[in-house]
């Protein structure tokens, strides 16, 4: 029996796939598989408990499931996971090792030129940012405040507040800079009060997110999309939580690792622009030329290849 395609989108996802918007993955795939004869179904945003013969791809799904690929976007705007382990820090990336040894210099040089061009040189992130250009300390640390995923699916090592708490007792003199995030804004600002409150010394930021990287000393995130767009600027980073990219990132777990690993963060060079190379080359671009042979290859590696899906590849 042919199978089809089951899209399992939310709500925005699903608005903007019928107002005929193709900025995000899903009408991408729909169109694709459309295009060659083949069915799509789109559906509520949980699988089947049981597998019904059909290929499913769930947005931002917590756990695996047979027939099942995860999707959500890869930090970068136009970049997606489609993945059957998970997303994020959850990715099959996180399993795979890292070996800048195997990886071309020049070609890792001039994809990462390109991802330059495109994000940090003009300055371009997810979320609204200021046009504005601000200065700030270039010893200073800037802390990214995150909504609820990382706290929610267990991949935080210890609460926002803990970590904010940390960084400052242990900045060693240097300035704090601290930016909510741009949909929890009022959340961000309350904790920045709220440790103002307390006595702890820190310096509330909006400015915008390339600025903060091009310049601070050291980031630090629970696992933040900052985080990995700092790597664009050769910003070390700490991280509080479980992530995908953690390689070539320095790794708190108690408020005790935190002295030594921001000794080795701002002391010790690592090479992202292998590491960015060999992480994104494992993402789907939209743009990608190969983007649609990509995602049938994804696809078959599920047992879905294009006759089971009833697609005309001629």
């Amino acid at each position: 029996m042919t199978a089809k395609l089951v899209l399992h989108l939310p709500d925005h996802e699903r608005a903007a796939l019928e107002a005929g918007k193709m900025a995000s993955l899903y009408p991408r795939l729909k169109r694709m598989i459309e295009r060659r004869g083949g069915t799509v179904e789109i559906a509520p945003r949980f699988p089947p408990v049981a597998p019904d013969g059909n290929l499913h791809v769930v947005d931002n799904a917590r756990k695996p499931h047979k027939d099942v690929l995860i999707a959500a976007l890869a930090y970068l705007d136009g970049c997606w996971h489609l993945d059957p382990k998970g997303v994020l820090a959850d990715s099959s990336i996180a399993t795979r090792h890292f070996v800048p040894e195997e990886i071309d210099a020049l070609e890792a040089e001039r994809y990462v030129a390109a991802l330059k061009a495109r994000f940090s040189e003009q300055r371009n992130s997810r979320y609204h940012q200021k046009k504005a250009v601000e200065e700030i300390d270039p010893e200073g640390i800037v802390i990214f405040l995150q909504g609820p995923p990382p706290y929610r699916r267990g991949h935080a090592y210890m609460s926002r507040d803990e970590m904010i708490r940390t960084v400052l007792e242990g900045a060693g003199g240097r300035p704090v800079y601290v930016k909510p995030h741009p949909l929890r804004k009022e959340e961000g600002v309350k904790a920045i009060k709220e440790m103002k409150a307390a006595g702890y010394r820190l310096i509330k930021t909006n400015a915008n997110v390339h600025d903060l990287l091009r310049q601070a000393a050291v980031t630090v995130s629970a696992n933040s999309a900052a985080s990995i767009e700092g790597f664009l600027h050769g910003t070390p980073t700490l991280l509080f939580a479980r992530a995908d990219f953690d390689q070539v990132a320095e790794v708190v777990k108690t408020p005790e690792d935190f002295a030594a690993a921001l000794a080795r963060a701002v002391g010790q060079k690592r090479d992202y622009t292998k590491f960015l190379y060999w992480y994104f080359s494992q993402c789907l671009w939209l743009d990608d030329p190969a983007f649609e042979a990509n995602v049938l290859a994804r696809f078959a590696d599920m047992g879905f290849p294009p006759e089971r899906l009833g697609l005309d590849m001629s």
